[in-house]
């Protein structure tokens, strides 16, 4: 591939810069989720509610275009998983407000406290699936390997 074909190694930095951020926030969101002594915290809602508006935010660069619209653009059969990729962030946000709703009493019980751990330990779940398969399209896109999921 010619040097103008490949990734900006600026841009990449800057994807690379926004995963390992969500990735360190899902660490410290599990860890605080298995800490019972978290029950009821207003911290622990507040970094949901900052994860959520950070992923809105990631959702809505991704969607403005980008590295997967680009993929797409080098490699059209792309499109399929593509958009299989984006429909998943409405679904994810959604899985995201609803825990956040769920722990809107500041006095959860141990039942709901563990519910809520399950819920969100499958939503960290989700979203980890969800950034492999985005890392899939972007690297199949560029014909490289970005080490996005070393």
């Amino acid at each position: 591939m010619s040097t103008s074909q490949r990734i900006d190694p600026t841009l990449l930095e800057h994807l690379l810069v926004q995963h390992r951020d969500l990735h360190a926030r899902l660490q410290t969101l599990r860890a605080a989720f298995s800490d019972p002594a978290n029950r009821g915290s207003a911290d622990l809602r507040a970094a949901l509610a900052d994860l959520r508006t950070i992923l809105q935010e990631h959702f809505v660069q991704e969607e403005a275009g980008g590295f997967i619209e680009e993929s797409i653009a080098r490699i059209p059969r792309l499109a399929s998983a593509a958009r299989d990729v984006m429909a998943e962030h409405p679904r994810l946000l959604d899985e995201l407000d609803g825990l956040l709703e769920s722990l809107s009493v500041l006095d959860i019980s141990p039942a709901g406290w563990r519910s809520a751990r399950e819920r969100f330990n499958a939503f960290a779940d989700h979203l980890l699936a969800h950034e492999r398969n985005e890392h899939a399209v972007v690297q199949d896109g560029y014909n490289e390997d970005f080490g996005l999921d070393d």
